[in-house]
């Protein structure tokens, strides 16, 4: 009898873990067709006349909009220009306008969209070409105004002398802010940046504060409001909290701002 009902629990638990185990097939019927609009121009080409061009493909299992632009150019039109490096969100390179939206192709699904999806290049930056804009010339731009480096009134150091401790809470609080992969999402969502070209945005104001708080930049408030505390800078800031809502990586970039203003107003 203990027989019997051990090989009747046996029986029992194979069927339950072939059940949690089952893996469901996607029946090919129900894959949808995609309708993709790319805005297009060639600012190199006279003839070129900014336009939407149509293309259409079947919707893949966890297919990304990086992927579905590979097969276009790959299928449909080879002259098709994006970018691209890392395809894992970290090198920020695939930012574009999303059915109206700045976000990271790479990242982007396409069963979270609907089947009509419409791209278009990041606004503020000088066009490449189609959905390939040059955010490595402005984030340059930027960098070498706003200084973003480590000042230290030290002119020579020892490359081999032991790094300085830092506290593990201050650490973590200057990684959290180096976590911006300079992708131009806060650039593109922002107001000001789109009226006033010479406006630092989010990301140069975060990476400010970013040096703000290292214990090895030796600057002042009063040497960073020279920096930004104009209406190029923190107070150029409308709060209309695009950055903050567009970041793909989640960062704090309107409390930084307010940070960095509540400081330079109190330097200025």
């Amino acid at each position: 009898m203990t027989d019997v009902n051990s090989n009747a629990a046996n029986t029992q638990a194979v069927k339950e873990a072939n059940a949690v185990n089952t893996i469901p097939v996607t029946n090919v019927e129900d894959s949808r067709k995609l309708v993709i609009n790319i805005l297009r121009h060639n600012p190199e080409d006279d003839t070129s006349v900014p336009h939407l061009q149509t293309f259409e493909l079947e919707e893949a299992e966890s297919m990304t909009l990086f992927i579905a632009l590979n097969e276009i150019r790959e299928n449909q039109d080879p002259t098709l220009q994006f970018d691209f490096v890392c395809r894992a969100g970290i090198c920020g390179s695939c930012a574009m306008v999303v059915n109206g939206r700045p976000n990271l192709a790479c990242r982007t699904l396409t069963k979270d969209l609907p089947s009509v999806i419409t791209l278009a290049p990041l606004p503020g930056f000088e066009l490449i070409g189609d959905l390939s804009v040059n955010t490595g010339k402005w984030m340059r731009n930027m960098s070498e105004y706003l200084q973003t480096w480590i000042h230290s009134k030290e002119q020579e150091r020892d490359i081999c002398e032991m790094e300085e401790k830092m506290e593990p809470e201050l650490a973590d609080k200057i990684y959290e802010l180096e976590r911006c992969i300079e992708c131009g999402c806060c650039i593109a969502a922002c107001g000001t940046a789109q009226m006033r070209a010479d406006f630092a945005g989010a990301v140069g104001i975060n990476q400010l504060a970013r040096f703000r708080l290292d214990p090895r930049d030796d600057r002042t408030d009063a040497e960073f409001y020279e920096v930004i505390g104009s209406e190029d800078g923190v107070f150029g800031c409308m709060t209309l909290l695009g950055c903050e809502d567009m970041c793909p990586k989640e960062l704090p970039l309107a409390q930084q701002i307010a940070f960095m203003r509540r400081k330079m107003a109190l330097a200025g």
